[in-house]
């Protein structure tokens, strides 16, 4: 069970800038089958020294530089990490600088020139000094660079940006080319002295140089490489604004760029051990295979979820999914426990899970007509103090199965009426008379209905749409059809197995209204419970309609009582003028065409025709029922008066 080191390890080699250094290895133990996870350390030596990219640095400094100007300095490279990577810089002894070293996010260290005694041309034209790199090691590895600073005359005005820092944040995939940030700065000078020309800063490492390109114009920051975000998470980098004097001024800027995750990494499924051929006598629970998952992406985009299909109409608790998870920790920490976290109330009524194996169980059955989609989030928690938990969302979707007929709406199934469509005689073909409504309660192709004419009284004479439901005259009607015809439509799903269901339509042929009324007069209250309800209420109306009728006439008669003797001057008898009613709400039920020129029907209705009672008024005679109506309409209007139905506003008196 040792474990030996094979070859020489070189930490900078394996990994880099990353710290701490491991790598991961999987020990496999036979009878009993166990798998150990192990990690080994890779702790970095002082095995490096500081490097300076070049051993010289020129620097061209204004005597008109006020006192705490910056200029930063090339940093040095130290391949080593922790205490034994890049620790801090020495500068030289000198009258007029000084140094100030920064710390990066990343804790890298980095070194500025601060000017602290203003410089003076005419005093010393140059100054040369030297920046020391020195490492955290013991004893500690060190790098020199030679700095040589010439003293020039002004361009007394520096370019400035408008900002110190920018921020600005880009996608992982995102091409070359894609415009990150704009950093603009200002010369107030004048000519080539006020002429910006935008740089990288001379300690931005190459890697930035080699993923980032600035416009040295118009100082447009813009994606150049390909940015991985399990590489690098942020970078800073450093830009500098230089106008075109004979001494240049120089400014200095940040820019913060975060790079966002995107789920550019499929999880990678790894077959630790198989045990195979399975035996055809091995027990339940037996081991056949240890898998592991892993993500390399962030957050959301690097949790393993799960998508659960369920057909509904299921068994009640069965299980659905086993929701699987590892600890590398030892003993009681690495005890799982699994809790189902309910994303509504109905979670907690429908699904249950294991504590120990996370097998989730299903209680009840469920129907795809009253819910599609369950969610809900899995808590893994291991035993250790504090415990530490992970989340996985899990969402079950039901689908459906046939299990609805088609249900007619119109006509309306099961009802004691009789619906009568009516068509006239002489009607061409292809005339629509009527529409069969069904809807089926499934979902996608369970819940196509197709309508076929399964029976009627002249299969000749009528077609159904196969789609819509909607009844057409298959021929032009004649005067001998059958006045008389009843439908019998088939409708059928598209599900397996079909489920179908039935719907019969009545039709008439009717040559004219008075036929109809008679099919209409065919309906039969006597069956509906409520007809002596509605019979009460006829009358009541009646009873209060003509209190008020003979009221209102009495007063009028008074009133024209008076209004004669107040015109005594007058001597002929003057009639009384009424005012002219108002026409009756009435429901037409004869089709236009079918009424001859000497014959006129109205049928008065309730809001609910089928329990109205019918009112036909006799063709105009010279009988003397005919006389008298007309002698109502002349002379007495107020005397003509229906009341139907059981509205509850009475309509005016008509002529």
């Amino acid at each position: 069970g040792a474990l030996l080191v094979s070859e020489r390890i070189d930490r900078e080699e394996l990994c880099g800038a990353l710290s701490p250094c491991s790598i991961s290895f999987e020990i496999v133990v036979e009878n009993p089958l166990e798998l150990y996870s192990g990690t080994v350390e890779i702790q970095d030596i002082n095995d490096n020294d500081p490097v300076f990219p070049s051993s010289q640095a020129r620097l061209e400094i204004s005597e008109s530089v006020a006192a705490g100007a910056r200029f930063p300095l090339e940093s040095a490279q130290d391949p080593d990490v922790g205490i034994n990577s890049l620790q801090t810089y020495q500068l030289s002894a000198n009258p007029n600088f000084v140094l100030d070293v920064q710390t990066r996010v990343d804790g890298s260290k980095y070194a500025e020139l601060v000017l602290e005694k203003e410089l003076d041309r005419e005093e010393q034209r140059e100054l040369n000094l030297v920046l020391t790199a020195l490492d955290g090691g013991s004893p500690p590895r060190s790098a020199h660079v030679q700095i040589h600073i010439e003293v020039v005359d002004a361009n007394d005005n520096v370019p400035v940006f408008n900002q110190s820092t920018y921020k600005a944040s880009v996608r992982e995939n995102t091409p070359s080319g894609t415009l990150v940030a704009r950093i603009s700065a200002y010369d107030l000078d004048d000519g080539p002295n006020g002429d910006i020309v935008y740089s990288f800063s001379s300690h931005t490492p190459a890697k930035v140089r080699e993923l980032f390109a600035l416009d040295s114009a118009t100082g447009e920051l813009r994606v150049k490489g390909q940015l991985d975000y399990e590489e690098t998470k942020l970078y800073e980098i450093y830009l500098q604004a230089k106008d075109k004097g004979a001494v240049p001024g120089v400014a200095h800027c940040k820019v913060l760029v975060e790079v966002v995750d995107v789920n550019d990494n499929a999880p990678e499924v790894t077959v630790t051990s198989v045990y195979s051929p399975v035996p055809e006598d091995a027990a339940p629970g037996t081991v056949v295979a240890l898998l592991s998952v892993t993500d390399l992406d962030s957050h959301d985009n690097g949790q393993d979820s799960y998508d659960v299909y369920v057909l509904e109409n299921n068994m009640p608790g069965i299980p659905i999914l086993n929701v699987s998870a590892t600890d590398p920790d030892l003993g009681h920490n690495a005890h799982l426990s699994y809790t189902l976290l309910q994303g509504d109330s109905t979670v907690g009524h429908l699904f249950s899970i294991n504590r120990e194996n996370g097998t989730l169980y299903l209680l009840t059955s469920l129907d795809h007509e009253d819910q599609v989609e369950f969610s809900m989030m899995v808590q893994v928690q291991d035993g250790g103090f504090p415990p530490l938990a992970t989340n996985v969302s899990v969402s079950v979707y039901v689908t459906d199965l046939n299990d609805n007929a088609p249900t007619v709406l119109y006509p309306q199934p099961n009802s004691t009426a009789t619906y009568n469509d009516v068509v006239a005689p002489g009607t061409p073909a292809g005339h629509m008379v009527t529409k069969v409504v069904a809807v089926d309660a499934d979902a996608g192709y369970n819940a196509w209905i197709s309508y076929t004419l399964l029976q009627a009284t002249d299969p000749s004479l009528f077609s159904v749409g196969l789609h819509s439901g909607e009844i057409f005259t298959a021929r032009q009607l004649r005067e001998d059809d059958v006045p008389q015809h009843t439908l019998v439509i088939l409708l059928k799903d598209h599900g397996e197995p079909v489920l179908s269901t039935s719907a019969t339509v009545s039709i008439s042929v009717a040559e004219m209204v008075k036929e109809v009324l008679t099919d209409l007069t065919d309906v039969a209250p006597a069956s509906d419970p409520r007809k002596h309800v509605t019979f009460y209420l006829i009358l009541a109306v009646i009873l209060v309609s003509a209190a008020f009728f003979i009221t209102m006439l009495s007063v009028g008669i008074f009133k024209c009582y008076k209004w004669r003797q107040s015109k005594e001057l007058f001597n002929s008898s003057r009639s009384t003028t009424y005012r002219t009613p108002g026409p009756f709400h009435h429901i037409d039920a004869v089709r236009g065409g079918f009424t001859p020129p000497n014959f006129y029907h109205q049928v008065y209705l309730t809001t609910d025709s089928r329990q109205s009672d019918l009112l036909c008024k006799k063709p105009f005679t010279s009988s003397p029922l005919g006389s008298r109506q007309s002698t109502i309409r002349n002379g007495e209007p107020g005397l003509y008066h229906q009341i139907v139905g059981t509205a509850s506003r009475l309509p005016a008196p008509a002529e």
